[in-house]
């Protein structure tokens, strides 16, 4: 699998709510969340088991480019 980039996280995030990429922000709702692991398991065609815990460490982009890297990583495994 090919990693996922912030741009590749922002992009998908921009589709919820038809918005520019530059009005996605730094901190994710609950909603946002939701959407972007649809779409990533979508993508990937990956079912992601994803606990509380990691949900709280994707409160931000950052944190759910890296989260969904080694989720994604550890399905494709």
């Amino acid at each position: 699998m090919t990693p996922l980039g912030r741009e590749d996280v922002v992009a998908m995030l921009a589709r919820f709510g038809d918005r520019d990429p530059a009005d996605v922000p730094e901190e994710l709702g609950s909603l946002e969340l939701t959407w972007l692991v649809d779409q990533v398991e979508r993508r990937y065609g990956v079912l992601l088991d994803l606990d509380d815990d990691v949900f709280a460490g994707m409160s931000t982009v950052t944190g759910a480019v890296a989260v969904l890297n080694e989720s994604v990583g550890a399905s494709d495994a």
